[in-house]
């Protein structure tokens, strides 16, 4: 079997699927790309046994039809140092030697069995269809994915939750002190339907995303979820369990608002967060007049930093308590210049959401507080 194919073309495909391979895995088999060659294209595919995708990459010329399975690093390590230009791969597919032959050299390798490799899981008839474009998927889950919880406890929150209706896609992610609530408007499906995306398939679809164009189909059922791209395609196990109802946690009406610029406080918060305790990482906000005092102290080395910003506030002064890493990740994962934050008391969550929502879209972000000693 052989076959011609551009070096950078290919190096990029095996780059992009790459990462679904874990760094133990229980069956050798997975340490593997398989390579299937059909009707002059040839797919790669990887798998971790939860998740699998699937690359296509267009053949320049081939002689037959064939699979043979790779192992990964060494070829991805190989393929890097190459500049672009055909790489012609002939493999006997007797022994499965494989030899790569470029410009002024050649590779020679042994494939193993393609038949060893897991087949991917496939989906029941009752599967849900769903169609989002590209960048709002991206922008959702760019949105959520830091907010997931790592608890083996209640495996439902290291997930992103779907929560699909007839008029819009709402994204969900929580670790239980702090909440992304991204809804779109832009993207919907014909029944009422949900799912829970682990973490590991949601960060390599943000790999894959911003390179993408158009529509990406969303395919689900209880146990498995398929998404196709325009030159990738990704299945993956669910998380399996109900997702808490994130609706009730959220306050309805805090009286006390604070509008602020996003980046002056993201400033703000770095610097004085240097000086809190760093068991903690608490930090205090004072709302006053139209003037926002953010401060923090560490009373084992005897240090503590103050900064004061203008903002917009009326109301009777507050005092609230935040774990300042929490408070910079909410920020940094808004895009708008300025943020309203909305407080009912020291004890209760406060909700921060952009002044300006991005057209379609309506963004939450809910952060639970620490308790103040004072």
């Amino acid at each position: 079997m052989k076959f011609i194919v551009s070096s950078t073309a290919l190096s990029s495909h095996l780059q992009a699927v790459s990462r679904v391979i874990n760094s133990k895995n229980a069956l050798p088999i997975l340490d593997c790309f398989l390579f299937e060659l059909q009707d002059g294209t040839l797919s790669v595919t990887v798998s971790d046994s939860e998740t699998t995708m699937v690359t296509t990459v267009e053949v320049n010329e081939s002689d037959m039809d064939g699979r043979f399975a790779v192992a990964a690093k060494t070829l991805l390590d190989a393929l890097k140092e190459i500049p672009e230009q055909p790489l012609t791969f002939e493999v006997n597919m007797a022994s499965l030697e494989i030899t790569v032959q470029y410009q002024n050299g050649k590779y020679s390798l042994m494939g193993q069995n393609a038949d060893e490799f897991p087949q991917s899981a496939m989906l029941g008839d009752n599967a849900v269809h769903v169609e989002v474009d590209a960048q709002v998927l991206l922008n959702s889950i760019n949105r959520a994915v830091f907010a997931t919880a790592d608890d083996e406890l209640r495996p439902v929150m290291n997930g992103i939750y779907f929560d699909i209706t007839t008029e819009n896609i709402t994204i969900v992610a929580s670790d239980g002190h702090k909440l992304v609530r991204c809804k779109t408007l832009a993207a919907k499906g014909n029944e009422r339907a949900a799912f829970i995306l682990p973490k590991k398939p949601a960060s390599l679809m943000k790999n894959l995303l911003p390179r993408e164009q158009g529509m990406v189909t969303i395919e689900f059922d209880e146990r498995n979820a398929v998404f196709t791209l325009e030159n990738y395609r990704m299945v993956c196990r669910l998380i399996e369990g109900r997702y808490p109802n994130y609706n009730s946690v959220i306050p309805q009406s805090n009286p006390y608002k604070v509008t602020v610029d996003r980046q002056q406080l993201i400033g703000a918060l770095r610097r004085v967060s240097i000086f809190s305790s760093q068991a903690s990482s608490l930090i205090k906000l004072r709302m006053q007049q139209n003037l926002i005092v953010i401060s923090a102290q560490d009373i084992d080395f005897s240090t503590s930093a103050e900064e004061t910003l203008t903002c917009q506030y009326v109301g009777n002064p507050m005092n609230i308590g935040f774990k300042s890493t929490f408070l910079i990740d909410i920020l940094s994962n808004i895009s708008a210049e300025e943020v309203i934050i909305e407080l009912a008391d020291p004890s209760r969550a406060g909700v921060i959401i952009p002044v300006e929502q991005e057209e379609n879209e309506d963004l939450l972000m809910l952060l639970m507080p620490m308790m103040l000693n004072d």
